[in-house]
């Protein structure tokens, strides 16, 4: 049997929903994300070793986003057998909105088919990717798992099939993320939310979903600020983000094209035309949490277009 040399992969940090597309529109951004090393075990089938940095979290792969995606990849190709040990390198908590659980998910799937050799395309990893994940909150869904993987924009036109559109990145675009330390699971905030909407948020909600993704590929930044603004899902879990209307009125005041909450929070992005202007609201950011005494991390990235690579 030929020797399989051990590496380490990356998969990177994500903000989804993007305020107009719950569940189904996510980017990926740079420097953050999660951390997977694959080599040879020395007992049969994939077996976690280690979790740095969060040691909560179960070594049970069926339990674990990165070791149940790893396993459906291995499955597949009738290798589930194969002995391969996985650390798991854990940057980010739990419960930023920041997709965590994804970006682990996808470092799992990615980097033992990177260990394999190949078998699979980044495309076809997206189901396996997409099962891990769904052990975080329960719920099949592919908005941050894609823009992870895959890298820039990605629009889900439906969740079930794993049937996507790669968007265009406008150039010079740039995120704001501010993670106030608070914990706010998914599934927790998942089930504060209304089973119904009325047929005039629907039509506000489609009409700005589809002028941003026009925005995207026309680089109409005018457009993107009009059309970036959520009528359904913000206002119900704003009052679980502290100072969230603060925070978001201060980025627009200085030039933001938009500004909403990240995932299911507590994270909040905003997106610059430019690094002057994401520098302004990066410092005055930090000066409104530092004010209120809320301990907080930030970033200011790119729109990440490679998705996970080998680190």
């Amino acid at each position: 049997m030929k020797k399989r040399q051990p590496l380490r992969v990356f998969a990177p940090a994500t903000v989804a929903n993007v305020a107009v597309g719950y569940d189904i529109l996510g980017f990926p951004i740079n420097d953050i994300g999660d951390e997977v090393k694959i080599k040879a075990g020395v007992e049969k089938g994939l077996v976690i070793k280690t979790i740095y940095k969060n040691k909560g979290l179960s070594k049970d792969i069926y339990k674990n986003t990165a070791g149940l995606a790893a396993q459906k990849v291995l499955e597949s190709l009738g290798l589930q057998d194969e002995p391969i040990q996985l650390e798991l390198y854990k940057h980010m908590d739990i419960g930023t909105g920041l997709g965590s659980s994804a970006s682990s998910a996808v470092a799992g799937a990615f980097g033992v088919n990177e260990y394999l050799g190949r078998p699979y395309s980044k495309q076809e990893l997206l189901k396996f990717a997409t099962i891990g994940e769904q052990v975080a909150d329960g719920s099949f869904h592919a908005d941050n798992v894609a823009p992870s993987l895959l890298g820039s924009f990605i629009l889900i036109r439906d969740n079930d099939s794993l049937d996507y559109v790669k968007l265009p990145v406008p150039p010079g675009l740039k995120a704001v993320i501010v993670h106030p330390k608070i914990k706010i699971l998914t599934k927790d905030s998942r089930e504060i939310l209304k089973s119904t909407i009325s047929l005039d948020q629907h039509i506000k909600q489609s009409g700005n979903l589809a002028a941003f993704v026009s925005s995207l590929y026309r680089t109409d930044l005018e457009m993107m600020s009009r059309s970036l603004s959520d009528c359904i899902i913000e206002p119900q879990r704003a009052h679980l983000i502290p100072h969230f209307q603060l925070i978001k009125e201060s980025a627009l005041s200085l030039g933001a094209i938009g500004c909403s909450i990240s995932g299911a929070g507590p994270s909040i992005f905003c997106l610059c035309i430019n690094s002057i202007i994401a520098e302004n609201i990066h410092e005055k950011w930090a000066s409104i949490y530092n004010s209120k005494k809320i301990d907080c991390d930030l970033y200011i990235s790119d729109i990440n277009t490679q998705g996970a690579r080998p680190s």
